[in-house]
């Protein structure tokens, strides 16, 4: 599994990369996200964009708690934030993400860094 999940990694982080080079920092967040789906779509990496999760707070089933941006393969949350810079509550965000939907690897991408790679953070439960 971990052998998959860091394929997986990889393949987005390399996609990620190719829409960074290709437009530049400096848009909205909404513009990467299409531009990233579309480029793991062209690299065949399977994924759900804005998959709807729920959360249980006791016996309170919340359906609509939060979206991912995007999972993939079922087992990597990707988070697409356009900051000035990122913060400790980013990774919070993460790792509740990771926290709810069972899944195990995140990769937080701050599209607004200059060099998208030092805008990049691989985080795990």
């Amino acid at each position: 599994m971990n052998t998959e999940i860091n394929a997986l990694t990889e393949q987005v982080i390399g996609a990620a990369i190719e829409v960074h080079r290709e437009l530049g920092p400096g848009l909205l967040e909404s513009a990467y996200q299409r531009a990233l789906a579309h480029e793991l779509m062209l690299r065949n990496v399977p994924f759900e964009e804005q998959k709807l999760c729920p959360i249980k707070y006791k016996d309170l089933l919340i359906e609509d708690a939060y979206r991912l941006d995007f999972l993939i393969n079922g087992v990597v949350v990707v988070e697409i934030k356009t900051v000035e810079s990122l913060l400790e509550i980013h990774d919070s965000q993460v790792l509740t993400y990771l926290k709810f939907s069972n899944c195990h690897v995140g990769l937080l991408m701050n599209f607004r860094s200059t060099v998208l790679t030092r805008g990049l953070r691989r985080l795990a439960l």
